[in-house]
């Protein structure tokens, strides 16, 4: 039955929206790191209206469900003038969400950086934004590596959402797949097996990444 599903034509079809997952996932995914890296900044600064914006970033996109932001987004937006394409909209609405769960795990491990070589910096004359990319965030990020990954598993998966709001990625495409062929157990099976073996490998990257990168205390 798969050998009738899976014709030279729609396996085409699931590969290329299985590259709009995968390039939804990695721009999503850099963008959220970098964000999610000046928005920790921001909560562990000195400045109290800043640690204030940033607190508030982290707790409402952790409490906001992503499918209500996509459906905002998607449909809400443009009725205020803001419109754009659909591929863009998801990945800036997955990039400022996942960036509050980035933000929570450097936060974390910020904390294992020792007062001590921050005084340091202070005394070599370092000013504080010289202090975060030199001492803070290069340790808290290589002690965080497996947390990063974690998210970034999420974020991958969390691109399925964007096919409730209409964007054709691979979730979208193997549901007209099973209308069509009405095979949902062959279909469905198929699809988890390629979304757990992008988890693997994010997960087995993050591994090979954090052994590289570990800090000997």
């Amino acid at each position: 039955m798969m050998n009738n599903i899976l014709t030279p034509e729609t396996i085409g079809l699931l590969l290329q929206a299985l590259g709009t997952t995968l390039m939804m996932a990695v721009v999503a995914g850099i963008g959220s790191l970098i964000l999610g890296v000046l928005v920790t900044m921001a909560r562990v600064s000195p400045i109290p209206i800043l640690r204030w914006a940033a607190w508030c970033y982290v707790q409402f996109f952790i409490n906001v469900p992503l499918l209500a932001l996509l459906i905002l987004a998607v449909f809400a937006l443009p009725d205020a003038g803001l419109i754009a394409p659909l591929t863009p909209t998801a990945i800036i609405v997955l990039t400022v969400y996942e960036a509050a769960y980035v933000a929570e795990a450097v936060r974390s491990g910020v904390n294992t950086v020792g007062v001590g070589q921050v005084e340091a910096g202070r005394a070599l004359g370092f000013s504080l934004l010289q202090s975060f990319r030199f001492i803070i965030i290069p340790q808290s990020l290589r002690a965080v590596v497996q947390p990063l990954g974690n998210v970034m598993i999420a974020l991958a998966m969390n691109t399925a959402l964007a096919a409730v709001v209409g964007v054709v990625e691979f979730t979208s495409e193997v549901n007209k797949l099973n209308l069509v062929f009405a095979q949902p157990i062959q279909i469905f099976t198929g699809a988890g097996i390629v979304y757990m073996a992008i988890a693997l490998v994010i997960g087995l990257a993050a591994g090979w990444i954090e052994r590289r990168v570990a800090i000997v205390r």
